[in-house]
């Protein structure tokens, strides 16, 4: 006889399946069982609410098709597979094609220009641009590289940098030709930014132009794009740059999810 199974949400959805698909489900709840390390037999028929002869059975399948291994006295852990997979999956992840419906929504209720970019080397790559409704030029174009230091979207990018590497960029990109600024001052807003989640431009990198900006960060946690909400300093108030952060950060969590990021995924080391 089987044991009731341990989660209600299992049944429900099990009860709700087309024919034929119990067996599937069952196989993904295993891997979800197994997603925080080995696990003996015993324990996996515990957490699934199923039999052990039939966690064993369904558990052989997947060692078959490598999306599991057994380790002697250990248990059951991921397979070689489901790296394959995850690694594809990274590889396909497009992340102009993945953030585009989310920028446009965002340039769409704010009404200003979005920006989406990557880090380049030690300048931001700017990969697309959702002009805004109100009559601002900002001189942003698709392609474009700037200064990591003096723009908004470039600080969201060096939110997980040490102090030191900021030193270094910031130094370089005066030499580069980035708009003076005092590093003391730059500094102190870098550790709000940092404590905040997001980055802010203030008129640093074009006159009248002021951004938020947020990071987009992928399955492993790593900072790997940002966006940016710019427009005119007359529509960028400090109080609506404040209300603008929910939005933005909003945004790019949105984006960050669908690279795999979740809100479990763990921090990674601060880069020197």
């Amino acid at each position: 006889m089987k044991n009731s199974p341990s989660n209600p949400e299992s049944v429900e959805t099990a009860a709700k399946s087309p024919p034929g698909s119990q067996t599937l489900l069952r196989g993904l709840d295993v891997l979800d069982a197994v997603v925080d390390g080995p696990i003996a037999l015993a324990d996996l028929a515990a957490k699934l609410g199923l039999t052990r002869s039939t966690t064993h059975r369904l558990a052989n399948a997947l060692i078959d098709r490598r999306y599991l291994t057994f380790v002697p006295r250990l248990g059951y852990q991921f397979g070689p597979k489901l790296l394959e997979l995850g690694f594809l999956a990274q590889r396909q992840a497009d992340v102009v094609q993945i953030a585009r419906p989310h920028i446009e929504d965002l340039a769409l209720a704010t009404e200003d220009t979005v920006h989406l970019g990557i880090l380049d080397g030690e300048r931001a790559l700017y990969l697309d641009k959702i002009p805004g409704r109100r009559r601002v030029e900002i001189s942003s174009r698709v392609g474009d590289r700037q200064p990591l230091t003096a723009t908004g979207l470039g600080k969201a990018l060096l939110l997980d940098d040490a102090p030191g590497r900021w030193q270094s960029l910031f130094d370089g990109d005066r030499i580069a030709g980035a708009p003076e600024a005092d590093y003391g001052v730059w500094t102190e807003r870098m550790n709000g930014y940092v404590a905040a989640g997001r980055a802010y431009d203030l008129e640093e990198n074009q006159d009248q132009i002021r951004c938020v900006a947020a990071p987009i960060r992928d399955a492993s946690g790593r900072i790997v794009a940002a966006i940016s909400v710019s427009s005119a300093a007359q529509y960028m108030a400090d109080d609506r740059m404040e209300s603008l952060t929910a939005e933005v950060c909003a945004t790019a969590t949105a984006i960050s999810r669908d690279l795999g990021w979740t809100d479990e995924t763990p921090r990674p080391k601060v880069r020197k």
